[in-house]
């Protein structure tokens, strides 16, 4: 299948300049699944002409992880490459840039058994942190764009040929990508400047906690002492400005991990390590889930919640309108990058620190004290819709409306 070179050439484009931002002579390290082979072929084109002095790309391939499952010995499914992971750690304290490539299949794993799943998340997770810690605390520029592989576009658009849901998706992805019309750099300008003023206008505020109320849905959500709310392009602490998601509509906060009660209803499926999880909802008391269903991938969803005692309280808090040009669509893309960015959403598990002011210098201890949560995981699943009212409530006990019906109240 041919994806639109023009349209793959400008997503590569916006990627390495605005989304990562590559500096010169800089390094770069690149996971993505084999099929986006072309898309990796052109960001790599770009990167060398931003002056990348080095770009490593690593591949994962469907099948390849199908066979581990299949195959496989026991002990298989409790192990992971620690070498890889120090290694791209390595990359990253020496300065290197990341980018990942989303485009999975997201049924891939449907079939497999989830404990084993859960088994290969967790201890892929633990493995994984020399290599995301560096990017959980925003020390270096990162970005993550997507590709339209076959089996994604495939569940996107089930009804279409394989090929012709593949250029669909191309084009869902261009579109949500802000990446039309004649200047894309700029229309990331001009979007970010808006994400801005949303930004600038919660952290105001100053408020204490959140109210969410709807079908489904009476959540009281406390936020991080500190918490910083944060949207649009920003600086890593090596100084380089870069947009980390692309989509992205949203603006964000730290809620405090002990301090979530109520109910929430999910509004979107979520799509999780190679399954669809369908109609969640749990219960939190002081900030722990402690009741949790789904009508699909129930398994699945509570071997995520046992990883790890974070992995049952959030991480981040997520507000996006439900204007969204990716909720217009009216597209349900099972993928995390664009479906978050279709909604208000939660995020289980590991917060980031610079979402609590100094929180980039404080240890995991310190975070945790300001209600940071700490977590191998970090996964998000949408709970907004055009029925949805947030509340913010200040320390004083004043209710302020901050969403009614998914729209910006103020």
């Amino acid at each position: 299948m041919t994806i639109d070179p023009v349209k793959l050439d400008r997503l590569a484009e916006v990627a390495v300049r605005t989304g990562v931002n590559l500096a010169q002579g800089q390094e770069l390290v690149i996971t993505a699944p084999i099929e986006a082979l072309p898309l990796v072929r052109r960001i790599v084109e770009h990167a060398y002409k931003a002056g990348a002095s080095l770009v490593t790309p690593i591949f994962s391939d469907g099948e390849i992880t199908k066979a581990r499952y299949e195959h496989g010995g026991d002990a298989s499914f409790d192990k992971a490459p620690a070498w890889l992971f120090e290694g791209m750690g390595a990359a990253f304290k020496s300065g290197a840039a990341r980018m990942a490539i989303t485009g999975d299949d997201p049924m891939l794993l449907a079939e497999q058994d989830p404990a084993k799943v859960a088994r290969v998340g967790k201890a892929t997770s633990i493995a994984a942190k020399p290599a995301m810690n560096p990017i959980v605390g925003f020390e270096v520029n990162w970005n993550i764009v997507a590709y339209p592989t076959a089996g994604w576009a495939a569940q996107v658009f089930p009804d279409l040929p394989v090929e012709e849901a593949q250029a669909k998706l191309m084009d869902a992805i261009y579109d949500a990508s802000r990446i039309g019309g004649d200047d894309p750099v700029r229309n990331w300008a001009d979007h970010t400047t808006e994400l801005k003023k949303r930004v600038k206008w919660l952290n105001e505020q100053k408020f204490d906690a959140l109210q969410y109320t709807g079908p489904g849905t009476d959540l009281r959500l406390g936020l991080a002492e500190g918490h910083i709310w944060k949207g649009g392009a920003s600086p890593a602490l090596n100084g380089i400005i870069c947009q980390p998601n692309i989509p992205t509509e949203e603006v964000f906060t730290c809620p405090h991990a002990y301090k979530v009660d109520g109910r929430v209803s999910a509004t979107k499926p979520l799509a999780h390590q190679g399954s669809v999880i369908e109609n969640i909802a749990v219960r939190f008391e002081a900030g722990k889930i402690v009741e949790a269903t789904a009508s699909k991938g129930q398994d699945v969803l509570r071997a995520l919640l046992a990883t790890d005692d974070g992995a049952s309280r959030i991480g981040e808090v997520a507000l996006v309108p439900h204007s969204s040009p990716i909720s217009q669509s009216g597209v349900l893309f099972y993928n995390t990058l664009f479906d978050e960015n279709a909604s208000c959403h939660i995020a289980l598990g590991q917060c980031y620190a610079d979402t609590i002011a100094g929180g980039s210098e404080f240890s995991p201890e310190e975070l945790q004290q300001k209600g940071g949560n700490q977590s191998l995981i970090h996964v998000d699943w949408m709970m907004g819709s055009d029925a949805v009212d947030i509340d913010g409530i200040t320390l004083t006990g004043d209710v302020v409306p901050v969403m009614r019906g998914g729209e910006w109240a103020f």
